[in-house]
């Protein structure tokens, strides 16, 4: 299928500026599925009862509080995956080339 100019192009203000990632604690993994209307849900644990979700950062205090009001909520966290380095250097020698016979 060849692309040509009456497809629609999709416009970057259509996605999110910049989303924060939260763990939200449910006592009922069942109703965690009902956080879609807040967020992005991208992960729901049955068995731990936590519920991955992502949140636009310009709503996230109002959002954040309505999630909180929810019966079935037990606490939220903020995920910190954004902070967590996930650039390597290669600081020490590569000791298999040494070793190797």
């Amino acid at each position: 299928m060849e692309y040509s100019e009456s497809m629609p192009a999709v416009e970057a203000a259509s996605f999110p500026e910049q989303r924060k990632g939260y763990i939200v604690w449910v006592s009922d993994a069942k109703s965690a599925r009902s956080l879609e209307k807040y967020g992005n849900v991208h992960y729901i644990s049955r068995r731990l009862h936590y519920a991955v979700i992502y949140i636009d950062s310009g709503r996230e205090e109002e959002t954040l509080r309505n999630i909180h009001r929810l019966p079935y909520v037990k606490k939220t966290e903020r995920s910190l995956r954004n902070e967590i380095k996930t650039e390597y250097t290669k600081e020490n020698p590569d000791k298999t080339r040494f070793y190797s016979m």
